[in-house]
């Protein structure tokens, strides 16, 4: 056992991975009780922590389950971009239980001071971008440092909900939760469109695929998303919800599918840890236009809100982090069976929460199914990457 739990806190994708998935299922699990209580289905239980329900459960899957699959992929890709060394253990076990203190301190929130309950939640992020800071000024690109400016947008998206429980301010709290939701879904534009092409265009060099029929990336296009990305949240963060932030994210999730078109998606869908990524960004996609729509009052906010945080997020993180638990370990990168089926109940999450804010009747069911589909998916892929985050490398047969 002791072995098991050394190995986990050595390399970042294996701890982080790890917990996105369990810490997954238990927000999953706590969110549907209080939903079925509230039903009438199950008694009431009184909440141990000081905010709404609701806030928490927003909350915690944007700046805890996002968050530590972010903290996972920035620890695991940044030294493969620029050369430098791994985090040592020591560094990741101290900000893995940065994590999970956030997360004890919010859920026992009722009983702490709102002050502590901040500088615990919010003492991560920084600590993990400082050493992504270390690491990227090796080679200081800046397609990558933009993901600094990122994760401070994201980190004061989390202040400004703090500020609203502490009692400064009184009306940033939804705020907060817009802007740190779009700034992990431009975190994601940006990534996705740079692996999603390569990931597939590798893909195909290997099964000897003609070169002409190869994914196509557009500078020009690429550039534009990049623009448009970094500003949406800013003008969240700045403005709220406005037809400015709305005529971006519009423009932003029209763009997306613009170059997805030229990714070769037709091909990808014969290999599902590619097509789960290709499916990630469609969402986003959607999700942008469902939101940039709603900012003019057309169409429902909380169910494009869910497009994004269900299928986009939810959904890129499980490729992601099957895909990089998957290689970083060493194994075949072909999805087991398990890992397939939560691919597609995760989609299916975020098409039944859409459609339950929609429809004019149904609307607790939608987010009961919803949330059951979210249980299960994440927890398909606990059972399908324990083995590669928990387990020893092992040899890919040549």
């Amino acid at each position: 056992m002791s072995s098991v739990i050394t190995r986990v806190f050595s390399e970042g994708f294996r701890v982080f991975f790890l917990l996105a998935g369990l810490y997954g299922v238990f927000a999953g699990v706590a969110w549907g009780v209080w939903l079925a209580s509230l039903d009438g289905l199950l008694p009431f239980v009184n909440q141990s922590y000081a905010m709404p329900p609701v806030m928490w459960h927003a909350h915690e899957m944007i700046f805890g389950y996002a968050t530590a699959a972010l903290g996972g992929f920035f620890l695991t890709a940044v030294p493969n971009w620029t050369g430098a060394p791994e985090a040592r253990a020591r560094f990741i076990t101290v900000v893995a239980l940065l994590w999970i203190a956030g997360r004890i301190a919010v859920w026992f929130s009722g009983s702490l001071s709102p002050v502590t309950v901040a500088l615990v939640d919010l003492s991560f992020v920084p600590i993990l971008a400082l050493k992504v800071a270390s690491q990227l000024i090796r080679r200081p690109k800046p397609q990558n440092i933009v993901f600094l400016y990122l994760l401070g947008l994201i980190w004061t998206a989390n202040l400004l909900i703090h500020l609203d429980w502490i009692g400064v301010t009184s009306d940033t709290l939804i705020t907060g939760v817009r802007a740190g939701l779009l700034g992990i879904c431009s975190m994601i534009a940006i990534l996705g469109g740079r692996i999603t092409p390569a990931f597939t265009r590798n893909a195909m060099k290997r099964e000897g695929q003609p070169e002409a029929s190869w994914p196509v990336s557009v500078p020009q296009v690429d550039k534009a998303v990049m623009i448009l990305a970094l500003l949406l949240p800013l003008l969240v963060l700045t403005f709220n919800i406005s037809p400015v932030a709305g005529g971006v994210s519009l423009l932003l999730g029209c763009v997306q599918l613009v170059r997805m078109a030229r990714w070769r998606v037709g091909w990808a869908l014969r290999r599902p840890i590619l097509i789960a990524l290709h499916l990630g960004l469609g969402m986003l996609a959607l999700g942008l236009i469902l939101w940039g729509l709603a900012t003019v009052r057309f169409g429902n906010e909380i169910g494009a809100l869910h497009i994004l945080g269900i299928g986009c997020v939810g959904g890129m993180t499980l490729a992601v982090m099957s895909r990089a638990a998957l290689g970083h370990s060493g194994r075949p990168l072909v999805a087991p069976s398990p890992m397939v089926v939560a691919y597609g109940l995760m989609a299916a999450a975020a098409l039944v929460r859409w459609l339950g804010s929609e429809l004019t009747g149904g609307y607790m069911a939608a987010m009961l199914a919803a949330d059951g589909l979210w249980i299960a998916a994440v927890g398909l892929y606990v059972f399908a990457m324990w083995p590669a985050l928990t387990g020893p490398r092992v040899s890919r047969p040549s």
